[in-house]
């Protein structure tokens, strides 16, 4: 493709395609936080930003960071970007998205020499998804100044921690929790929309309004491993058959209620042999809401239930929070701001809230923050179909740098 010719969209879709070759594993796309791959793309988005003339680099938690000035050097900062890390067999776009479109935007204004009012900063966040790791939004946590010193020791699959992942990636996991964003006046976040409103409604994009909070455990149940032929069924401590009467239960507790979702999305047994009446389980819960009220006393119900679910099955329990994010409301003025930006490109303006957590919702915490999301196709992430148009890019685009180019920082 001829750079000069393509448009900003088709380049971007472009560039997504050829991103998407940074991944863990052959002939799918994983990128794990601090993981070989996440290095490559990092390594790769440097570049990019480099080819038009950016100081780029990579900070202590791994992020990559660039900075394009405003008419007045040290002027306060519009922050656009989104994260590269992704989940197991993931699709292109969740977070790519927002991370290359942000380079797009700055690479439109280097193009025609435009300066702004405000600087413009672009960050590729390297881990919100938090697959390798449990702790969540790593990324946005260290540059908003809110990551907790105890999830440097924090384990994943292989009992590599975090701290040792760092350094092999060539941060300083000290720095970690002395990171923090300075003089940014706001940040937004182009994204998918991960959901099938925008579809279903024929609509481009949708301006977020609101994000849901959510808490996640992590669960180990043991009991006892027993042969398989030998032992009564009134006398085995099953620890997966306690684990199914739990998964349940949770369901169940998410289905009575409206707007409430939990997810058991991963279940692993020990021994794991055909014969062997499993000694230990272990699950996780994902729990969402759009009111922390709600999702709280959720929560709650579900704590009691676990504990007594296990006590009548004569297992052990061993329940961790993992992560906590409270919901967050989007500001009205990056919302606003958002919805002028569409309408000037001649599209409806769709208000709507996330269901899935962002790192919007933590940068929330340090400025200004809103989001912008983009139609994918039968509302379908986190999977390998994952699918967005070129139209819809091309107005995604179209709509964000418009908002860029009339933000004003607040006096």
């Amino acid at each position: 493709m001829n750079d000069d010719i393509a448009s900003p969209g088709r380049k971007l879709m472009a560039r997504l395609d050829e991103f998407a070759r940074f991944s863990d594993e052959e002939g799918r796309l994983t990128r794990l936080y601090l993981s070989n791959a996440h290095r490559q793309a990092a390594q790769q988005y440097v570049a990019w930003c480099r080819e038009i003339g950016l100081a780029a680099g990579i900070d202590a938690s791994g992020n990559v960071w660039a900075r394009y000035e405003g008419k007045q050097p040290g002027a306060p900062a519009l922050m656009i970007g989104s994260h590269i890390d992704t989940v197991r067999d993931a699709g292109k776009y969740d977070g790519n998205l927002g991370a290359l479109a942000a380079l797009a935007v700055v690479e439109e204004l280097a193009k025609k020499g435009e300066r702004l009012d405000i600087a413009v900063e672009i960050v590729a966040f390297g881990d919100e998804e938090g697959v390798r790791f449990p702790t969540t939004l790593t990324g946005s946590r260290a540059f908003a100044g809110l990551f907790a010193r105890s999830s440097l020791d924090q384990k994943d699959a292989d009992g590599i921690s975090m701290r040792e992942a760092l350094t092999n990636f060539g941060c300083e996991p000290e720095a970690v929790a002395t990171l923090r964003g300075r003089n940014v006046a706001a940040f937004v976040e182009l994204h998918i929309e991960q959901g099938p409103v925008l579809e279903a409604e024929n609509l481009p994009v949708g301006i977020v309004t609101a994000i849901n909070g959510a808490t996640r455990f992590h669960c180990t149940l043991r009991g006892l491993a027993g042969h398989a032929g030998a032992t009564p069924m009134n006398l085995r401590q099953d620890a997966l058959t306690a684990a199914a009467e739990m998964i349940l239960m949770i369901e169940a507790r998410a289905r009575s209620e409206n707007d409430l979702v939990a997810t058991v999305g991963r279940l692993e047994v020990e021994p794991g042999a055909v014969n062997v009446i499993p000694g230990e389980a272990r699950f996780t819960i994902d729990m969402r809401a759009p009111r922390d009220a709600q999702r709280q006393r959720a929560v709650n119900d579900i704590d009691k239930q676990l504990i007594a679910i296990a006590k009548a099955r004569n297992v052990e329990l061993i329940s961790v929070h993992t992560h906590e994010a409270g919901a967050y409301i989007c500001d009205p003025r990056i919302v606003a701001g958002l919805k002028a930006a569409v309408e000037r490109i001649g599209k409806p303006a769709r208000l709507l809230p996330s269901g899935a957590g962002h790192d919007t919702m933590i940068m929330g915490q340090l400025c200004p923050a809103g989001m912008l999301f983009v139609r994918c196709k039968g509302g379908v992430s986190h999977n390998p179909l994952e699918s967005i148009t070129v139209e819809d890019c091309e107005i995604g685009f179209a709509a964000l740098m418009e908002f860029v180019r009339g933000f004003k920082a607040a006096t």
